[in-house]
């Protein structure tokens, strides 16, 4: 892993990628807050195959993926069971660890080299007294966390591996080719087997549609 204490040109373009994901969350974001927050800031840049945290370490950053992908997955009896990816411009964190400062049951490494723009759990606490607008960042990517997480359970428990598959094309169809396919298969819950049974009944569907639009 490379550190970049201060951003080169390319690093001010990777903080400008955050700015605008903030700004988009909250509009009204004042300068004088964004500059606190923006000083806190350190990029990172992790080669593929890197561990961003190990199971049994605490979770101290919030990250926003500049470029890149990311996995945290559990490892039960040597087994990836993965719970989630994180593609360029969104925010990721290992959440429970990162409130809690307990360490992680999880693994997270990088699918691909990747860039991200981190802001530690000490510094956010820090802004959370200085700039009360830093409060409302905290808590609309918590909240969007959150519901990500939620909406990952209820379709566990109420969706066919079907609906489950083709929810995770919507979600994830900028990067679907860039995750294995049975890194797929343990997102969902399901071997790599069913997995491409899915996408094969998927695909003769799309076909006969092609064929036949009537029906």
């Amino acid at each position: 892993m490379l550190v970049s204490k201060k951003a080169s040109q390319n690093g001010l373009n990777e903080i400008q990628q955050a700015k605008e994901y903030i700004l988009a969350l909250l509009p009204d974001l004042s300068e004088e807050a964004w500059s606190g927050f923006e000083h806190k800031t350190v990029i990172k840049h992790y080669k593929k195959g890197s561990v961003l945290y190990s199971r049994g370490s605490v979770c101290n950053y919030v990250s926003f993926v500049c470029n890149g992908l990311l996995r945290s997955y559990y490892l039960v009896d040597g087994k990836e069971i993965i719970t989630a990816f994180a593609p360029e411009n969104c925010y990721f964190s290992e959440y429970e660890s990162f409130l809690s400062r307990e360490p992680s049951m999880m693994f997270t490494d990088a699918i691909e080299d990747t860039t991200v723009v981190d802001i530690s759990y000490d510094d956010l606490q820090e802004l959370y007294e200085i700039y009360p607008e830093c409060q409302m960042i905290g808590r609309l990517i918590a909240e969007a966390l959150f519901v990500h997480l939620a909406n990952k359970n209820s379709s566990y428990l109420l969706d066919t591996p079907e609906v489950r598959y083709t929810k995770f094309l919507e979600e994830y169809e900028p990067v679907i080719q860039r995750v294995p396919q049975y890194m797929i298969a343990s997102y969902l819950g399901i071997t790599p087997e069913a997995l491409s049974r899915i996408r094969s009944r998927i695909s003769r569907k799309k076909k006969k549609a092609f064929i036949d639009p009537d029906q």
